[in-house]
């Protein structure tokens, strides 16, 4: 149910969910002035829609086969935006690129996270595990989780929020990427707080974007 005055958002997850967690736990214990309307996967197995349900919270399988089309998809996709009247788009694991129609529609006001340093590395496929080899074979010494704004292209809106992780000695692209999600966990929370407070403004977001 929605909360009158609340912030509303939605979060689209492919996975499992830890950081949509981080976003539902923080908004039930009062640190986000927001309220997550409608969680949406692309994945029907997805283990973030039984998260969502867990908390009574409307979860969707919304994806292009289903639909029959990514045009389909699309509509369907506006629709339930504007039916919840959706202020935010959150993705969170979310490993399909959204559609040129929905981040205008909503330019400024989509972010994504993601486990490293943008843009050295991020891009097509970049995601997961591969991204920590990756940063590991570079043989940096830190690393970050970083938050930024979705425009049509992977990984390349304006940062908003990024947030170093060191890197050890004896790292594995595992033990780093489990250090690196526990970051995530903090700063994604901490963006969507700052939208819900009117820190951020989307205006300014669709302006770095052009």
């Amino acid at each position: 149910m929605t909360t009158k005055g609340r912030f509303r958002i939605a979060v689209l997850v492919s996975g499992g969910g830890t950081n949509l967690q981080s976003i539902i736990d923080r908004v039930e214990a009062g640190k986000i002035n927001a309220q997550i309307e409608v969680v949406i996967s692309n994945n029907s197995k997805a283990y973030a829609l039984e998260r969502a349900r867990l908390h009574n919270i409307t979860a969707l399988h919304m994806s292009a086969k289903k639909f029959g089309s990514q045009e389909s998809l699309d509509e369907e996709l506006l629709k339930v935006f504007e039916e919840r009247e959706i202020e935010l788009v959150v993705l969170a694991g979310y490993m399909k690129l959204l559609s040129p129609a929905i981040i205008r529609k909503y330019a400024g006001r989509i972010i994504n996270i993601h486990p490293g340093p943008l843009p050295e590395f991020g891009g097509k496929g970049m995601h997961g595990l591969k991204v920590h080899e990756a940063v590991l074979s570079a043989g940096l010494r830190e690393t970050c989780a970083t938050v930024h704004v979705v425009d049509e292209i992977y990984d390349h809106g304006s940062i908003l929020l990024r947030r170093e992780v060191p890197i050890l000695a004896d790292d594995t692209p595992e033990s780093l990427a489990a250090r690196v999600l526990k970051v995530e966990h903090q700063i994604l929370p901490e963006v969507i707080n700052m939208y819900a407070e009117g820190k951020i403004d989307p205006g300014k977001n669709r302006e770095d974007q052009s």
